[in-house]
């Protein structure tokens, strides 16, 4: 049997949590922004939806499946 080192158990290190990053507020209608949905969006609808503004009980395309060539 190995022999057991006397003393107290270790704990583990717990970090600090001041370094937690501060969330900052975004305007989506700024020039910056309203440029990035231009070139990503193709249509007001989707430009709503990348905005968070999408339409309640609205279903997510569902991508086809390719088929097996024989």
């Amino acid at each position: 049997m190995p022999a057991k080192k006397t003393g107290s158990p270790k704990t583990p290190k717990k970090r600090s949590s001041s370094a937690k990053p501060t969330k900052t507020e975004v305007d989506i209608l700024s020039p910056a922004a309203m440029e990035n949905v231009y070139y990503i969006s193709h249509n007001a609808a989707q430009c709503l939806d990348f905005r968070g503004f999408g339409w309640p009980n609205s279903k997510k395309k569902k991508r086809a499946r390719r088929q097996k060539k024989k």
